[in-house]
């Protein structure tokens, strides 16, 4: 597989995130392309091309050693000015459906591991998606 751009890669943090747990929910898939169409950092994406990303995500994680192949594939893609932003892309998708599994805790800190951020940075947009999500 070639090289992922930037985009892909955000895409692939995110539907890694959504299907880690093996069920990717309908209010994981509609953050992810809320995410896409509204961010400024997909400002440039072509969003056609989102179903088509998210299904070579898919595929990759499919695969044997998937998991560890595709946080490859994201260490390397994702520029070091968006890794912030990669991690608060997988936490988002972790809390829209109000809920985050013990697979989701794991493959959240694969992912800083991956993207080599500081565990207070991690903490730090974690509590933000806390505040955000908050019910009464």
């Amino acid at each position: 597989m070639p090289n992922l751009n930037h985009h892909e890669a955000l895409i692939y943090v995110m539907v890694a995130m959504a299907a880690v747990d093996r069920h990717m929910t309908d209010s994981e898939f509609s953050r992810i392309g809320q995410m896409v169409s509204h961010l400024p950092i997909f400002s440039d994406y072509d969003t056609d091309n989102l179903m088509e990303t998210a299904k070579n995500c898919g595929e990759m994680l499919s695969a044997a050693d998937g998991l560890d192949e595709t946080l490859a594939q994201i260490g390397t893609a994702v520029p070091e000015k968006l890794r912030e932003t990669a991690y608060a892309l997988a936490v988002e998708v972790a809390a829209a459906d109000l809920k985050v599994t013990q697979e989701e805790l794991r493959l959240l800190a694969l992912i800083g591991e991956t993207l080599k951020l500081d565990k207070l940075i991690m903490a730090g947009i974690e509590r933000g998606a806390r505040a955000r999500h908050a019910t009464l």
